[in-house]
């Protein structure tokens, strides 16, 4: 066992004192010791919870003959971070996850891990921090939040931002607005779309690292509760045959999870976290990748924000191995890939029924025969930008108009309720990425302001920065290089003409190549927003968005 490390010989007697001192017993210490990183907290709803999963994934460790030691793992919550410096801390906590449960999990020399998350960071953190420590794994999210409902009507956390604008607008009353507020949200989890807590969730089931279920269970159904110790079990049966992440999670399943990732229409935030986690298994993640799979794989669900289904609604309609059992009737997936059932991926899905086509379309009847997600490229953003072809109405798929130019997201969001934006435009949000921002904040707020203000099929938004997997629209991320190393997007003016055509993959400014040298030779670099702390190290360590904003020291 790894753990004899810190547990046999006499060398290790002072070691033995100190779980002594924590009440461990022998019998206890004879076991093998098996980490449970909890994201438990009491600020995030979808990890409210937490505290009850892991006590049963303690339970199962405990019966299936393992000792069970928990220890933390910090958590943001997006939504309450949105809109204000709070977001800049919040892409930058997957690094932290990852490398606070590397350092836990090493010091301590753990035999096993259970990772429990459930929201936007922490799932991709603690998969990259698996990777990492490569000792047999297993992920049980939290689960997600039911959809709440207005006027007969189910909604979530993106109803709520678009109730704002559409507020501003003078479209909804005060009153109203308060009854979103107390019933988009009425349960524990993470929240009821496809956003990026949910993606991710969900990708985790697809990667193998999850047990069926991981990514659709309700938070509230005692279903969780069921699955949570069925993971604490699962996970000693890994233990004993040495399976391990790195044989589960190989390029043939990160393409897997980038098939179904375009299948169910996730989060523009899987193409941040995908490569990440692949960095972090020696893959060469080139966003590329998007395209040729995109071409090649239907979309066939369009869950909220993209339509009027919810994370409830697909776990009803069979979850995600019904997705990909449809997407295997034309061989789309790798079904050799080892997963934590010790199974591999086609013997898991092996008759898993789509018991509702209304939520998952038939393969041969999908929403679109191209993907959910889709990457473009333009002397705008040579190195691309991503955007949820899924979640653009398709009036917008092509667009052409004017750039109205901000350098941060607070002027955008003012210009917008100001009722400065006007159809036709595009707003162009920079200085906002990974090492501009820092920490490339979610751009939530001003695309809900479009939206509730009645132009989210007319004007289109383009940033360096993100998008929440809550919204929608013609809203298009990642643009790299990022303004603050003098990407094209720092050197587009209020007035150019913005060209956007999605079915093409491209994104152009109407400019000259000769009058972007000019543009380009004339421009300084800015002075940091953020100069002391974290946010600091962080910008001087990331890469752009298209490289997955992972850190790298500078040779």
């Amino acid at each position: 066992m790894k753990s004899d490390n810190v547990k046999k010989g006499m060398q290790q007697a002072p070691h033995r004192s100190l779980f002594n001192a924590l009440g461990y017993t022998k019998e206890e210490l004879d076991r093998p010791l098996v980490g449970i990183v909890s994201s438990y907290n009491e600020i995030v709803p979808g990890h409210m919870n937490l505290d009850k999963i892991v006590n049963a994934v303690k339970m199962g460790v405990s019966m299936a003959g393992g000792t069970p030691i928990v220890f933390p793992a910090i958590a943001v919550c997006d939504g309450i971070a949105m809109g204000h410096i709070g977001m800049k801390y919040s892409l930058v906590t997957r690094d932290l996850i990852a490398d606070s449960t590397e350092a836990m999990a090493l010091a301590h020399q753990f035999d096993a891990l259970v990772m429990v998350p459930n929201c936007d960071k922490n799932v991709p953190g603690l998969l990259m921090a698996a990777a990492r420590i490569n000792v047999p794994t297993i992920f049980v999210s939290g689960g997600p939040m039911l959809a709440g409902h207005v006027n007969g009507q189910k909604r979530s956390l993106s109803s709520m931002f678009e109730a704002v604008g559409a507020y501003a607008a003078g479209n909804i009353t005060e009153c109203e607005m308060c009854e979103f507020e107390s019933k988009v949200c009425p349960t524990c989890g993470s929240c009821s779309g496809m956003y990026t807590a949910n993606s991710m969730n969900c990708l985790t089931e697809v990667l193998g690292m999850g047990l069926p279920g991981n990514g659709t269970i309700p938070a509230v159904y005692s279903e969780r509760i069921r699955l949570a110790k069925h993971a604490g079990m699962q996970v000693m049966e890994l233990y004993r045959k040495n399976i391990r992440p790195r044989d589960i999670m190989t390029e043939d399943a990160i393409l897997n999870a980038l098939t179904v990732d375009m299948a169910l229409g996730c989060s523009t935030n899987s193409m941040l976290h995908l490569p990440a986690i692949a960095h972090e298994i020696g893959m060469d993640f080139e966003i590329d990748f998007a395209n040729g799979i995109s071409e090649k794989t239907p979309n066939l669900c369009h869950l909220a924000p993209a339509g009027p289904t919810y994370m409830e609604d697909l776990n009803e309609a069979g979850g995600v191995y019904a997705v990909m059992n449809e997407l295997n009737k034309k061989n789309l997936l790798h079904t050799d890939c080892m997963t934590v059932t010790g199974k591999t991926v086609g013997e898991n899905i092996e008759g898993c029924v789509n018991r509702n086509p209304e939520v998952i379309r038939p393969i041969d009847h999908p929403y679109s025969e191209t993907g959910g997600l889709a990457v473009l490229k333009g002397n705008i953003a040579p190195d691309g930008s991503v955007v949820k072809r899924s979640a653009v109405v398709p009036e917008m798929l092509v667009h052409e108009g004017p750039a109205r130019v901000f350098e941060c997201e607070e002027d955008a969001i003012e210009a917008i309720k100001g009722g400065k934006i006007v159809a036709g435009d595009v707003v162009v949000i920079r200085y906002e990425g990974p090492k501009g921002g820092p920490g490339m904040r979610e751009m939530l707020n001003p695309t809900s302001a479009i939206a509730g203000m009645g132009l989210g099929s007319s004007v289109a938004l383009i940033t360096d920065g993100r998008f929440s997997g809550a919204s929608r629209g013609a809203s298009i991320g990642h643009v790299s290089p990022e303004a603050a190393v003098g990407g094209p997007i720092a050197l587009i003016e209020e007035g150019d003409i913005i060209q956007i055509d999605i079915p093409n993959l491209s994104l152009n400014a109407k400019i000259s190549d000769e009058e972007l040298e000019a543009r380009k030779a004339k421009w300084q670099p800015r002075e940091p927003k953020v100069t002391t702390g974290y946010l600091a190290r962080y910008a001087a360590m990331v890469t752009s968005g298209n490289r997955g904003a992972i850190l790298e020291v500078k040779k």
